[in-house]
């Protein structure tokens, strides 16, 4: 996703005011800055300094207000235990043991070590990444929930599935959106949520274990090699919640270009169960759960005007609403 929200002038503004702040916090004297243009309202820039190369991440203030300053700090805090503990994820510099800091002008950001790998389009991953994928999943998983993070008192998940008939309202309210704006071309890709919600079995879900998860575990936030993970990215969203979420966004984001490829999957679960148990028929009931929380997210009455990545997640809601039913059969096992 391309960030447009800052002009050129103010981008560079904002990268004299960090090299001034890098260099304060850590003496780093940055040399070279090419601008990252991935993610959503952030700015990246690949630095270069004598000392070696790193990666400049700033928050935009528009974006860094949706979220909880002390939920980052465990995140940060959480990725930095993971990378010392061996997963492949960026380490992260401190200062005064924080990670997030502040420039002269208010911008807050992090330096990070710059990780090496390329990308995979969504659905393209082939069959040792994703079982390479499966086995750093279950491992992070493991870490997160070894009881490191302490919890005060009774933890909820972060979402919460709601009931059928308020999700149906919810729909129904999608739907007139759709009728008044005039667009009849998606009145189709709503009715099928509607019918979806209708014959799902929501029971399955009450069974499933909360935990600590990376919550947004999808191509854009995954370098590989040819074989392996060469990164994990981008703990921002990392909250208590279900874990499972975390494996039915990967195998959805990686193995589902047309279709679900059940080796993709297969390969995924053979890694994870390494680390983490697997039951028989695993995947069905926590896909079902990915899109009973996402679709709201993705299918709308503006979808029509979704950039890349949200015309992604759309795609893969508008595939999971037509086949719920049917993924017993298309998973078998898994």
């Amino acid at each position: 996703m391309n960030n447009h929200s800052h002009s050129p002038a103010a981008a560079e503004a904002i990268l004299a005011d960090l090299t001034a702040a890098v260099q304060h916090y850590f003496g780093l004297h940055i040399r070279e800055a090419t601008p990252i243009n991935r993610g959503w309202l952030n700015l990246k820039w690949h630095i270069r300094t004598e000392e070696g190369t790193y990666l400049l991440k700033q928050y935009n203030q528009k974006r860094f207000a949706l979220y909880d300053p002390a939920d980052l700090a465990v995140a940060f805090s959480e990725q930095a235990r993971l990378h010392a503990a061996g997963l492949p994820c960026p380490m992260l510099f401190a200062h005064d043991g924080r990670f997030l800091l502040e420039s002269a002008h208010g911008e807050r950001f992090l330096v990070m070590e710059f990780c090496e790998g390329q990308l995979v389009s969504p659905g393209k991953a082939s069959q040792a990444q994703m079982y390479d994928l499966g086995r750093v999943t279950g491992r992070m998983h493991h870490l997160l929930n070894d009881g490191s993070i302490a919890i005060a008192g009774q933890k909820q998940p972060q979402f919460v599935p709601p009931e059928r008939a308020q999700r149906l309202a919810h729909w129904h309210s999608v739907w007139q959106n759709v009728q008044h704006a005039g667009k009849t071309e998606l009145q189709g890709f709503v009715e099928q949520q509607i019918i979806a919600t209708e014959k799902l079995e929501l029971s399955p879900f009450e069974a499933l274990h909360s935990g600590w998860a990376h919550r947004d575990l999808w191509v854009d936030n995954l370098l590989f090699a040819a074989d392996r993970v060469t990164a994990v990215l981008d703990f921002d969203r990392m909250k208590y919640d279900y874990p499972q979420l975390d494996v039915a966004r990967a195998i959805l984001s990686c193995a589902l270009d047309e279709q679900l490829d059940p080796a993709l999957a297969r390969a995924f679960l053979s890694g994870y169960k390494e680390v983490r148990p697997v039951e028989h028929g695993y995947l069905t009931t926590r896909i079902q759960l990915l899109w009973y929380l996402e679709s709201v997210w993705w299918i709308t009455a503006d979808m029509d005007r979704h950039s890349a990545p949200p015309a992604r997640f759309a795609k893969e809601m508008i595939w999971l609403a037509k086949h719920l039913d049917s993924l017993p059969d298309l998973l078998g096992d898994l």
